[in-house]
């Protein structure tokens, strides 16, 4: 099967680093002009240098702007006026007691992980109707649906962002526009080695650490490991390709088999 994006622009938000920046370089790797997202300029210029050596010869976009807010999205369409795939991705997480979470924490964990989402495919999804074709994603992770005692406040910003992307779907019906969030399970960023020293002794070597973690905090994986973000990033791509044309409204695992369920 060959994922061929020719001629299609993506944008994927948060995506100077992590799972973001994976799923920018596969895209462009398929050959979708792809825009880049960060709220630093260099941080974004970086990025794009780093998946410009992954991809060479790709058609890159520096789209500078903070998704968290009106202005932000209002700033990156004029960078960006259209795309053909919207992979929403940016997020924050981090551990918190409970009854620790305060009223703007809960705000901010919401502004940025689904006000964010909401508005982008308000900005970009009449344009995909209108042409007959577009692929709007939602990375969503495990803790939509096992909510971690550790941080409830993004686990329910997860759980809402599938109610988005189910409702969005049907907003698409019949359009030629496929809507679905990704279950994204465990998943090893630099973000969550800190997560993980955080909740772990911080002296232990990395593959001690992880080791741990997942034994101590994620037992119920069948995976064992913490999911590399390229192994997130090859489902995207799928989900963006013409090959993935009757998925929709759907949430997709790619979790390691962390969700115990037989259903999706």
């Amino acid at each position: 099967m060959r994922l061929d994006l020719t001629g299609k622009t993506a944008l994927v938000t948060g995506s100077t680093q992590g799972i973001g920046e994976a799923i920018a370089t596969a895209l462009a790797r398929a050959g979708a002009r792809t825009a880049v997202n960060g709220r630093k300029p260099d941080a974004v210029a970086g990025a794009v240098a780093r998946i410009r050596a992954e991809a060479p010869g790709a058609e890159l976009v520096e789209a500078v702007g903070d998704v968290a807010s009106a202005e932000g999205v209002a700033g990156l369409r004029s960078a960006v006026p259209e795309v053909d795939v919207l992979v929403n991705n940016v997020g924050v997480f981090g551990a918190r007691p409970a009854l620790e979470i305060g009223d703007d924490e809960w705000r901010r964990y919401f502004e940025v992980n689904v006000l964010s989402a909401v508005r982008l495919t308000r900005t970009y999804l009449p344009g995909m109707k209108e042409r007959g074709w577009g692929r709007v994603q939602y990375i969503a992770s495990d803790s939509a649906v096992a909510i971690p005692a550790e941080m409830i406040h993004y686990g329910v910003s997860k759980t809402a962002l599938l109610g988005v992307s189910r409702g969005f779907a049907k907003e698409a019906a019949g359009t030629g526009v496929t809507v679905n969030s990704v279950i994204a399970g465990p998943t090893h960023t630099g973000g969550v080695e800190g997560f993980v020293h955080e909740l772990v002794d911080d002296s232990l070597p990395w593959e001690q650490a992880q080791r741990e973690f997942m034994r101590l905090h994620r037992p119920q994986s069948l995976l064992g490991r913490l999911i590399e973000p390229e192994e997130i990033a090859n489902l995207v791509v799928y989900l963006s390709s013409p090959q993935a044309s009757a998925t929709t409204g759907a949430a997709v695992r790619v979790d390691g088999g962390y969700v115990d369920s037989i259903l999706p």
